[in-house]
């Protein structure tokens, strides 16, 4: 958990306020009983989490894809390479929405907007430094050209809401190292 205690309270202010303006159907699926705090959610969300993201294109036609997801400090984080549409997309459309599923068992959704954190032609995010050491560790030092091949971005959420039935049992699967796929675990 890299998440500070402001970082928690502000994730937990979200999570709260994010559920309470939500629909009364998804209140009825996401009730206090089935859902996590943050700081519960930041336990089990380490690591890489597939996240499906969507974005829009200039005919206003939405598009999604995976993309390799690390919630850090009570944000989503992903990279992708320069070239790829969804950076084009995202140039120029920063709104974005995404979901990290583990069968029944957890469902993180988001809507928000991204910020380029090492933009090409642009000054890089405060935290770059740190957030590239990180990636560097996660993927390798040596994998590709981290400034030139892969633009990576920060989702600034501005709803988010957690389907978790049961904790217990995401918290026994990520000690005992198993994914959980289905309702099985």
């Amino acid at each position: 958990m890299r998440e500070t205690p402001d970082d928690l309270r502000r994730l937990q202010a979200l999570l709260d306020a994010s559920l309470a303006r939500s629909t009364a159907h998804l209140r009825s699926i996401i009730s206090s009983e089935r859902t996590i705090t943050a700081e519960q959610l930041t336990s089990v969300l380490t690591g890489m989490c597939t996240l499906a993201l969507s974005t829009v294109t200039a005919k206003g036609e939405p598009r999604i894809s995976a993309v390799d997801g690390h919630f850090l400090r009570g944000k989503w984080h992903f990279g992708t390479a320069r070239g790829a549409a969804k950076a084009r997309h995202l140039a120029a459309r920063p709104a974005v929405s995404a979901a990290h599923l583990r069968g029944e068992d957890l469902g993180v959704f988001t809507h928000g907007t991204v910020e380029a954190l090492n933009p090409l032609d642009g000054r890089p995010a405060a935290d770059w430094p740190e957030l590239l050491a990180y990636f560097q560790e996660f993927y390798g030092a040596d994998t590709f050209d981290w400034e030139r091949d892969v633009v990576y971005y920060r989702v600034h959420p501005s709803w988010m809401t957690v389907f978790a039935p049961d904790f217990d049992k995401l918290r026994e699967a990520g000690a005992a190292g198993l994914p959980l796929l289905d309702g099985r675990g």
